[in-house]
C-alpha cells in the first residue's frame, strides 16, 4: 500500500508540539495544531467583553504557543511564509477535523492518564489506517495503546523528535506490541527522506536510545566532576569541540536544555531500570538537588551552572555552590592535539595523556564503552543505532563505538579493565572471530559487526547516500593539501575542500581549476561539495591580510584576479558544475555557489556575502554577480533604482540567510534554478544526479555576458546621498561609508552618464580595483586582524 502524507495533526502546542508543527510546515505539509481551551479569561479578554465561548478565547493557548515559537531564535521555520501552512484549533471544538489527517502526533504533557484520554478521543474521530504516534520521551509505548481498537494499535507507535525539531536530526521510532511492519518501514523512510532526519528504530525501554545513553554520559560526568576535583569550565573544555561535541559541551548544554528536563529523565531511568548495572549513577548528586531547590535551572531561570551578570559570565563552584568569575581551563594533553584537525584522530592521543585530562578521558570512555556494550540487546540489537542516536540527537561528531574503534577495540578494553570495567560478552566474542573493529568499509558502504550472525553486515538504508569518507581512499583522482578530487561514478567527479574551515586559498583555487580541467577532458560533470560541518567560511583572510600588510599589491591583485577567473570558470566551462552548499557558506563560499550552474543546497544553509564585516566588498565576483542579478530582474516600467537598492543592501548589510529558502529572498539562490534538499546525507548523491541529468540533456557551455544593464550616475548619486544620511544619523561610521561607496561604484557600473549595457569583465575589473583599494586602508586591516584574532567583527 502506498502511503502519502498530505496533512498532519499535532495535538499539544507547547515548545515541542509547535516545533514539530513548524517542521512539517517546513517540508510543505499542511498542519492542524490543536490544544486545550483555557478555563479562565485574561484581564484583556474581560475588558474586551469576551466570554469563554468566543473562538479567539478558545484558541488562545494554541495561538499564543505558536506565535511564541515563531518568534523564537533560532527560528523553527525555514521561511516566515511557511507558517501559513499551519491551522490552529482546540481539542474541544475541532477534534473531528483529525478525520482529514493522514498522521496524528500526540505531544501533550508527559502523563500517562492524560495521554490515554487524548488517544481515546483520537480513536473516536480518526479514519481507519491513519497513523497515530506519540512524541513521549520516556513513557512506555505499550501502556498507551492499551484498550484501543485493533486498527489503532496496528498504526500506533512512538515517534520521538528531539528539541528543537528543526535542528536536531534524531527521530526515534518505538514500536508498540501490535505496530505493523508496514508502519515502521514507512516511518523509517519518511523520517529520513522527507523530514531530513536520522531514523532510528528503538526498543520500548526507558528513555529509548538517545536519552538513555546521553543522560548516562551526563550523570557520569556529574559524579566524576566531584571525584576528580574538576571545575565546570574544565569539564566543558574537555567535553566540547576538542572531542567533536558542541561548543556548549556539558554544563552549558544542561543550562540551555534546562536542569529540570534532565532531572526528569534521569529520575525516570532510576525508577524504571532497577537492574541497570549503573543504577546508582542515575541518583542525583547533592549539588543537583540543591540547584533544583534553588530553581537554578539554567537559561529559563536566568542562572544554572553559569550566570550572566552584566557583561560577565560567572561559573558555579560545585563545592561552595556560590558563583565566581570564570576560570580559563587548560591541559597539556589538549595542547598535543592542536595540530590534529579531525576529532576522530585525537582520541588515541587523548587517552594517553599523562595529566588530569588523560585521567578524565580514560575514566570517561571506560565507563561509556562498558555501559553502551551492555545495553545490547536491551535497547537495540545493533550497536550502530547507538552511534546514530548520539550523533543525531546530541550533536556528537562520533558515536561511542566509532570512538572505541578509533582508540582500538583491544586498547579500549585495556583502559576499561584498568578502571574496573568489563566489556559485554559479545565484544570478546567479536574479537575471538578475528574481527578487530566494530565497523568496516567495503565498496563505498559502511558495514557493522552483527552480533546474531557474528559477521559484518551492511548498514541498511545507505544506498541513497554517497559517503565521501568511504570512497575517498579508493576513488581519489588527484589531491593537494587543500582539496581532493574523487570519482563519484557515472562520469561525475567531486571536488572536496580540506583546508581549515574549508576556507578558499590558493590550494582550493588550484583544486577547482584542476577539477574542471579533468572533467572537461574525461568526465561529464563536476560537483563541488564536502561533508564537513560547514561548506566554506570564505576566502583565506590570513593570506589577504599578510599580503596587504606587506603592501604586496601586485601579488594581491593577481590573487584576486585568480579568484575571479576561477569563479567565472565555474560558470563558463564545457561541463555542468554543481555547488552543494550547507552550514556556513560565507563570502567566497557564497560567491562559488552563485557562479555554479546550479546549487543543490541543504535546507540548513546559512549563506551570505559578509565581506563588509572585515572592511571589504565581495571581490571574487560577488559584487558583479549582485549587480548582474539585479539587472536581470529589471522589468518594463520598474523603478530600477529600487530593485538595485535591494541587492545593494543585501551586500552592504552583510545579510546572511538563515536557511536555503531565505536565500531565495536575498537573490543568492534563484528559484527555478537552484534546489533545496532537507536531508544533508542525501546532498552529494542528489547533486551527482543533477549533474548527470544536465549532462544527459545536452549541456552547452554558456557564452559570457555583455548585456548587463547598469544605471551609472543615476544610481551612484542615490547611493552616495543615502550613505551620507546614514553617517550623519550615526547609523554607520566614516569607514562604513567609504566601503559602501566603493560597493555603490561597482554596482552602479561606475559614474557613467546614462544607463549602459556592460560586460561581466567590466564589472569584475571595477570590483577588483575597489577591493584592492580597501586593502590599503588602515581601518580595513584593523577589521581583518580583529576577525582573525577574536573571531568577531570590529566596528571602527
Amino acid at each position: 500500500m502506498k502511503r502519502t502524507i498530505k496533512k498532519v495533526a499535532v495535538i499539544g502546542s507547547g515548545i515541542m508540539g509547535s516545533g514539530i508543527a513548524c517542521h512539517f510546515a517546513n517540508i510543505g505539509v499542511e498542519v492542524l495544531l490543536l490544544d486545550v481551551i483555557p478555563n479562565a479569561l485574561t484581564e484583556t479578554e474581560e475588558k474586551k467583553g469576551l466570554t469563554l465561548e468566543n473562538k479567539a478565547v478558545r484558541n488562545r493557548l494554541v495561538n499564543e504557543h505558536l506565535t511564541t515559537a515563531l518568534k523564537s531564535k533560532p527560528s523553527p521555520i525555514y521561511h516566515s511564509s511557511f507558517a501559513s501552512r499551519i491551522t490552529t484549533g482546540n481539542t474541544t471544538d475541532d477534534m473531528a477535523l483529525i478525520a482529514t489527517c493522514d498522521w496524528i502526533i500526540e505531544v501533550v504533557v508527559e502523563r500517562l492518564d492524560i495521554k490515554k484520554i487524548v488517544f481515546e478521543q483520537i480513536d473516536k474521530f480518526r479514519k481507519p489506517g491513519t497513523l497515530v504516534t506519540s512524541n513521549t520521551s520516556g513513557i512506555p509505548i505499550h501502556f498507551m495503546s492499551e484498550g484501543r481498537s485493533e486498527d489503532f494499535q496496528q498504526h500506533f507507535c512512538g515517534t520521538h523528535f528531539f528539541n528543537p525539531a528543526r535542528y536536531l536530526k534524531l527521530f526515534e521510532i518505538i514500536p508498540g506490541p501490535k505496530t505493523s511492519t508496514e508502519v515502521l518501514d514507512f516511518l523509517n523512510g519518511y523520517g529520513e527522506k522527507f523530514l531530513g532526519k536520522t531514523s532510528v528504530v528503538a526498543k520500548d525501554t526507558p528513555a529509548f536510545i538517545g536519552n538513555r545513553i546521553g543522560i548516562f554520559g551526563i550523570m557520569s560526568l556529574f559524579h566524576q566532576v566531584k571525584e576528580m576535583g574538576l571545575t565546570i569550565e574544565e569539564v566543558d573544555k574537555l567535553t566540547g569541540p576538542v572531542i567533536g561535541r558542541p561548543k556548549s559541551a556539558t554544563f552549558r548544554t544542561v543550562d540551555v536544555v534546562g536542569l529540570d528536563t534532565l532531572v526528569h529523565v534521569a529520575n525516570g531511568i532510576y525508577e524504571n531500570c532497577p537492574t541497570d548495572e549503573a543504577h546508582n549513577l542515575f541518583k542525583l548528586p547533592d549539588f543537583i538537588n540543591k540547584m533544583m531547590e534553588n530553581k537554578w535551572l539554567g537559561s529559563k531561570t536566568g542562572q544554572g551552572f553559569y550566570k550572566k551578570e552584566g557583561k560577565d559570565i560567572l561559573s558555579l563552584d560545585l563545592d561552595t555552590l556560590e558563583y565566581r568569575p570564570n576560570k580559563k581551563a587548560s591541559f597539556q594533553t589538549l595542547e598535543l592535539t592542536k595540530t590534529i584537525d579531525k576529532p576522530i584522530d585525537r582520541f588515541k592521543v587523548l587517552v594517553k595523556g599523562k595529566d588530569k585530562a588523560g585521567d578524565f578521558y580514560r575514566k570517561n570512555f571506560a565507563a561509556m564503552f562498558a555501559y553502551c556494550s551492555n545495553r545490547i540487546p536491551e535497547i537495540t540489537d545493533a550497536f550502530y543505532k547507538i552511534d546514530d542516536a548520539m550523533k543525531a540527537g546530541f550533536g556528537w561528531e562520533n558515536g561511542p563505538f566509532e570512538i572505541w574503534d578509533a582508540i582500538g577495540v583491544e586498547k579500549g578494553i585495556e583502559i576499561m579493565k584498568a578502571e574496573g570495567y568489563e566489556p559485554a560478552t559479545w565484544v570478546n566474542e567479536m574479537l575471538a572471530t578475528g574481527t578487530t573493529s566494530f565497523y568496516s568499509v567495503k565498496d563505498g558502504a559502511t558495514y557493522f559487526y552483527a552480533i546474531p550472525s557474528k559477521s559484518a553486515e551492511k548498514i541498511p538504508r545507505q544506498d541513497a547516500f554517497i559517503i565521501l569518507n568511504n570512497i575517498r581512499e579508493n576513488k581519489k583522482i588527484w589531491n593537494n593539501s587543500d582539496s581532493i578530487i574523487t570519482d563519484l561514478g557515472d562520469g561525475i567527479i567531486n571536488l572536496e575542500f580540506t583546508s581549515k574551515m574549508n576556507s578558499i586559498g590558493a590550494g582550493v583555487l588550484q583544486g577547482i581549476n584542476k577539477a574542471i580541467d579533468i572533467a572537461e577532458k574525461e568526465y561529464n560533470g563536476l560537483v563541488i561539495g564536502n561533508q564537513g560541518t560547514n561548506y566554506s567560511v570564505g576566502a583565506n583572510l590570513a593570506m589577504i591580510f599578510m599580503m596587504a600588510v606587506e603592501q604586496e599589491y601586485d601579488e594581491l591583485n593577481a590573487a584576486i584576479k585568480m579568484f575571479q577567473n576561477t569563479m567565472m570558470r565555474c560558470r563558463y566551462s564545457s561541463i555542468p558544475v554543481i555547488a552543494a552548499p550547507h552550514g556556513m557558506t560565507l563570502g567566497g563560499g557564497c560567491e562559488l555557489t552563485m557562479h555554479a550552474d546550479k546549487a543543490v543546497a541543504a535546507a540548513e544553509t546559512y549563506i551570505g556575502l559578509v565581506e563588509f564585516g572585515v572592511g571589504l566588498i565581495p571581490g571574487g565576483g560577488g559584487s558583479k554577480e549582485m549587480a548582474l542579478r539585479a539587472a536581470d530582474t529589471f522589468r518594463k516600467n520598474d523603478v530600477e533604482l529600487n530593485v538595485l537598492q535591494e541587492y545593494f543592501l543585501t551586500v552592504g548589510m552583510a545579510k546572511v540567510a538563515t536557511s536555503a529558502y531565505e536565500a531565495y529572498d536575498l537573490g543568492i539562490l534563484q528559484k527555478h534554478k537552484d534546489i533545496v534538499v532537507v536531508n544533508r546525507d542525501r546532498q552529494i548523491a542528489t547533486a551527482k544526479q543533477v549533474a548527470l541529468q544536465m549532462a544527459e540533456q545536452g549541456y552547452t557551455q554558456p557564452t559570457a555576458r555583455k548585456d548587463i544593464k547598469v544605471l551609472g550616475k543615476q544610481a551612484l548619486g542615490m547611493f552616495l546621498v543615502g550613505t551620507d544620511q546614514m553617517e550623519a544619523g550615526k547609523y554607520i561610521s566614516e569607514h562604513d561609508k567609504k566601503i559602501a561607496n566603493k560597493l555603490a561604484y561597482v554596482m552602479a557600473g561606475g559614474d557613467l552618464s546614462e544607463s549602459t549595457l556592460v560586460s561581466e569583465q567590466y564589472l569584475l575589473d571595477l570590483e577588483r580595483e575597489a577591493f584592492l583599494s580597501l586593502t590599503a586602508e588602515r581601518k580595513t586591516l584593523e577589521r581583518i586582524q580583529f576577525m582573525l584574532t577574536k573571531g568577531k567583527p570590529l566596528r571602527n
